[in-house]
């Protein structure tokens, strides 16, 4: 019988065309099953995991399950897993048996992103493929409050990408700061779930309030007429990272 593992994952999602399995190129995916496969004696491993993230994006906290045909400790599993993902820039950072009926997808009940902004004139170094870098200045007390109007339930359409699957574009909204910290500018957002760039697809809208170029009342307006032609351009996912998923009961609280 096997046993259900859930996994918390980091990654550096640069050289991944993503988290899903495609036939262009190496995803964040093929990489887990290919190590769980291994771990299993050869026997095809699949994966599912709480969202899929986009090419170029990151990962702190991504949460994966996984089903192995033989038991063996938690520690093991993990360990086992990382010794078989390298040299490639995903690590399981725990391991848990799963609770009897848990999905890492449906049973989330929130999922919380960070986006960065390198605000100077000089480009990155050792943030390169972590960052947005804007060189103009960006008024980040503006971009706060543009964001707050975006808070709660909303039609959020005019912040959806054209590809997005969601049966609907209704969602609840319920955090997205706008903080300075020096010259990196970061965006925090929080919600039961996002729509398909729904992230990018705001902060390249504040952006253009940072800039000056956007009065905030217009992001209200972009928001109300529920056309992705309103609002503004996608931001790079350079600088996007998926910081948490929460459940009602964290399957990793009682794993050191």
């Amino acid at each position: 019988m096997s046993t259900r593992w859930a996994l918390l994952l980091e990654y550096d999602g640069s050289p991944f065309f993503g988290w899903q399995r495609q036939g262009n190129g190496r995803s964040v995916q093929d990489v887990l099953e290919q190590a769980a496969t291994r771990l299993a004696g050869g026997v095809r491993v699949a994966s599912f995991v709480a969202g899929r993230t986009d090419a170029g994006v990151h990962a702190e906290a991504q949460v994966a399950l996984i089903a192995l045909p033989t038991p063996m400790p938690a520690g093991k599993v993990r360990d086992a897993l990382n010794f078989h993902m390298k040299p490639h820039p995903v690590v399981v950072l725990r391991a848990a048996p799963a609770p009897e009926g848990w999905n890492p997808r449906f049973s989330a009940i929130g999922r919380a992103y960070r986006y960065r902004i390198l605000n100077r004139r000089a480009r990155p170094a050792l943030d390169l493929g972590r960052v947005w870098h804007v060189h103009q200045p960006l008024d980040e007390a503006a971009m706060h409050d543009a964001a707050q109007t975006l808070l709660g339930w909303h039609d959020f359409t005019s912040f959806r990408a054209a590809a997005c699957q969601a049966k609907s574009p209704l969602r609840t909204l319920e955090r997205l700061d706008v903080m300075r910290q020096g010259e990196t500018i970061e965006i925090v957002a929080e919600a039961r779930s996002f729509l398909h760039h729904q992230v990018r697809n705001m902060v390249g809208t504040l952006k253009l309030v940072g800039e000056g170029r956007w009065p905030v009342a217009r992001v209200a307006a972009a928001l109300a007429a529920r056309d992705r032609a309103a609002a503004g351009p996608t931001a790079p996912p350079d600088g996007l990272t998926l910081t948490a998923v929460r459940y009602p009961v964290d399957p990793f609280a009682d794993i050191p």
